[in-house]
């Protein structure tokens, strides 16, 4: 057998080769925010925040709406098939939510921000789908990109879940990101393709009861145009919802002008800076900063944060005349306020644990509450 000569020609080639090699690199993985570029998205500073909410249309209208969101697209994340189609992924066979992908500009909103929107549009204590749309591919998670999103995630469901909002337990899933798979055409801003079909589904489906009955009419017009509800703009809601929403605790206090048990509740021995603002309503009432340990064990406060929002009432209950304190937008029970404080006030605001919601320092931006971050750094 006659050897393979190797002409001088080939040895030309070869080095042209590897050449061409050092000075082309082969397409690395898509990232996400390659993604959005690929797909039309904005520009950098651009980050991606992936949600499954139960049915992709009405996931789109309330995060297209928040300002420094760039871009929302319905589509299929947490499953195993490759380029899912709606059939598919509706069949409940792939492992796939419905679920919306947000490009946002970091610079203008928080992802904590997000997270706010997202558990404000959904019913966090379902596990079993979302309203009329029932199977896994209805199921609410996030889906997240790095560590950060991970670990601010996890916060803000716990802390949705100490807020006593619900009294049952947040099952949302939270976990790691792997792809997402852009739904069909048609199914795109199907809001502003649709507007009436969706607005018939939106109600028809119960999700809009259901986030009026628990944020109140207000915040859920606030909550559907992606806007962080405001405590100024809160509308009480029934009886029936805030049974659902708070806790037994919390509604015996709030609703009921029951009392807790000292030094077995949440906040009597807190000591964290930030402020405490009304479980229903969510107005400021109290600061860390005016905060005391009256030894009652019950949380204790020298004033209120904005006397505007405590209301003073003659309460002639158990054979004696005290002053009840209340909420003025919620208006929630909160405790009582005595005469026997410490200086500057003497006073001794004697407040339920089960009447109050603890925003740490460090979010009160991200919560709305960024005006009272200030006197922290007197």
């Amino acid at each position: 057998m006659a050897h393979r000569q190797w002409a001088p020609w080939g040895a030309v080639a070869w080095v042209a080769l590897l050449l061409v090699g050092v000075a082309f690199r082969w397409p690395e993985p898509m990232t996400d925010a390659l993604a959005a570029e690929e797909t039309g998205g904005p520009a950098t500073p651009t980050a991606l925040a992936t949600f499954a909410g139960g049915c992709f249309w009405c996931m789109e209208k309330p995060f297209e709406e928040v300002p420094g969101v760039l871009s929302v697209i319905s589509g299929y994340s947490g499953g195993t098939a490759d380029r899912p189609t709606y059939e598919q992924v509706s069949s409940g066979t792939t492992g796939h939510a419905e679920a919306a992908q947000v490009a946002f500009d970091p610079t203008k909103v928080s992802y904590r921000e997000l997270l706010d929107v997202f558990w404000r549009q959904i019913d966090p204590t379902d596990d079993g789908g979302q309203f009329a749309d029932r199977g896994s591919q209805y199921r609410t998670e996030i889906f997240c990109h790095d560590e950060e999103q991970l670990l601010l995630a996890q916060r803000s469901k716990q802390d949705l879940q100490q807020s006593a909002r619900f009294s049952t337990p947040i099952v949302t899933r939270i976990s790691r990101f792997e792809s997402f798979f852009p739904a069909e055409e048609h199914h795109q801003d199907y809001y502003k393709k649709n507007k009436a079909q969706y607005e018939r589904y939106r109600v028809g489906s119960g999700r809009e009861g259901f986030l009026r009955r628990v944020w109140g009419e207000s915040a859920a017009h606030a909550a559907a145009a992606g806007k962080q509800p405001s405590w100024r703009a809160f509308a009480k809601p029934s009886p029936e919802a805030l049974k659902k929403a708070l806790s037994p605790l919390a509604y015996d206090v709030t609703q009921e002008e029951g009392t807790e048990p000292p030094f077995r509740n949440d906040l009597w021995n807190h000591k964290a800076k930030g402020i405490y603002v009304d479980v229903v309503s969510g107005e400021p009432l109290f600061s860390s900063r005016d905060k005391f340990d009256s030894g009652t064990g019950w949380p204790s406060f020298t004033r209120p944060l904005d006397p505007a929002n405590v209301v003073e009432r003659r309460d002639a209950s158990l054979f004696t005349v005290r002053t009840e304190v209340r909420s003025k937008h919620g208006d929630s029970h909160l405790g009582h306020v005595f005469s026997d404080g410490p200086e500057p006030t003497g006073l001794r605001y004697c407040i339920n644990s089960a009447a109050l919601r603890f925003v740490p320092l460090e979010e009160l931006s991200s919560q709305g509450y960024g005006e009272y971050a200030s006197a922290f750094a007197e």
